[in-house]
């Protein structure tokens, strides 16, 4: 309660714009199409935010992508084109340094929501007029390595170019892969076209759409899933502050710890979805799989330092690691 006060009181300090008994409607965009699987828990978000703040607060749900595109989406919300995204960390950290260390983790929320991590979250976007609401994790969907050609370990990754997205960036690097930003839609054209050889993604509904261009998988994936959820701040300070304080509530302390753990049973049926689908699963050593783990954390951890200070990649890290 103590962390939940202190974000409200950093989120309502920002408000310039009197609070209004009327309802709020909030026009929100995700990081990809409707249907796909991620959006899953958006979904439900949207749907229980709806019902129970009926009569203060409205979220429509406009699209994904084919509405603005993902890299653009907390720019979007920052300047008022949109009122709301619910996206990748590494989507923004042009625009908030700091976003992606919501990936880099390996505890699982409510470890995570024990610390100040979520209130400090809030304070480092408060910096860059972003409201941060807070995130919907999926700790469970780490990421792991997709490549077209078979591959016996991480030593045969060096030169190949590999898709991801900026937290991942930095440990395609430390492998001595040629790292490619791209959004997620753009995969399946670029293993088709040649123009990657391969990219990681979590472990979630690949082998239906990439059968026959993926052989390898390499496991264990790394870091954690989380997605942001972001406010503009003139919608946000439209909403009375008693309406802020238990919606802030609603998803970090009760919508939030209900996502993190539903994902097991589908990893499971999706891995042995890959190998019927031909996917040969490269589980590493164990002490092969630790050092990349570490080399993962630490690459990503230091490109932090120098993109948001030494001081703050510091604190940051002492909440989020083992």
């Amino acid at each position: 309660m103590r962390h939940l006060l202190k974000s409200a009181f950093v989120a309502a300090s920002l408000i310039a714009v009197p609070a209004t008994a009327e309802v709020v409607k909030i026009d929100a965009v995700t990081l990809a199409p409707k249907p796909v699987y991620i959006n899953n828990p958006f979904k439900m978000f949207v749907e229980e935010v709806n019902e129970k703040f009926a009569g203060e607060v409205e979220i429509n749900w406009r699209g994904g992508p084919e509405v603005m595109p993902p890299f653009k989406q907390a720019e979007g919300v920052r300047n008022g084109a949109v009122d709301m995204t619910y996206t990748s960390p590494s989507y923004y950290q042009g625009l908030v340094p700091t976003s992606g260390t919501m990936n880099l983790s390996f505890k699982n929320y409510a470890e995570i929501a024990a610390t100040d991590y979520h209130e400090r979250m809030a304070e480092l976007h408060a910096e860059k007029d972003l409201i941060f609401l807070g995130e919907i994790p999926a700790t469970q969907l780490n990421f792991v390595i997709y490549m077209g050609e078979k591959v016996s370990g991480l030593d045969d990754l060096k030169g190949k170019r590999i898709r991801v997205f900026p937290t991942l960036l930095p440990i395609v690097k430390a492998l001595g892969a040629e790292p490619i930003v791209m959004a997620m839609g753009d995969i399946f054209t670029a293993m088709e076209r040649g123009a990657i050889d391969g990219y990681m993604q979590g472990p979630l509904a690949q082998a239906k759409q990439f059968e026959g261009l993926v052989d390898t998988v390499i496991f264990p994936g790394v870091y954690r899933a989380g997605f942001p959820v972001l406010i503009n701040k003139d919608t946000w300070g439209q909403i009375s502050e008693d309406t802020q304080q238990r919606l802030t509530a609603f998803l970090r302390d009760d919508f939030a710890p209900r996502m993190d753990n539903i994902w097991g049973d589908a990893i499971a049926e999706n891995i042995e979805q890959m190998k019927a689908a031909g996917f040969t699963i490269l589980e590493l050593p164990a002490d092969e799989a630790a050092r990349y783990e570490q080399m993962a954390m630490d690459a990503a951890w230091a490109v932090t330092a120098a993109n948001a200070g030494d001081d703050v990649a510091a604190e940051l890290r002492g909440m989020l690691d083992k």
